[in-house]
């Protein structure tokens, strides 16, 4: 199973006019966490997983391709 978290983040981003620092800012991480989720350098850990589920309504499950909605 492939996980989504980087297309997943980068597509509620777009759709909110969000960049990574305002993103960060939002979520409690510093930019370069973001650019590093985004380029698929790092995997958010689970608070980090949480922080992102919480500020855009949506489910973890989502985030990680486990479900669509």
């Amino acid at each position: 199973m492939e996980i989504l978290v980087a297309e997943r983040i980068r597509e509620l981003m777009k759709e909110q006019g969000l960049n990574q620092v305002q993103l960060a800012s939002k979520i409690g991480v510093k930019q370069n966490t973001v650019s590093a989720w985004l380029l698929k350098k790092k995997e958010p850990c689970i608070h980090s997983l949480w922080a992102i589920a919480d500020y855009f309504q949506i489910s973890v499950d989502y985030l990680i391709g486990r479900s669509e909605i």
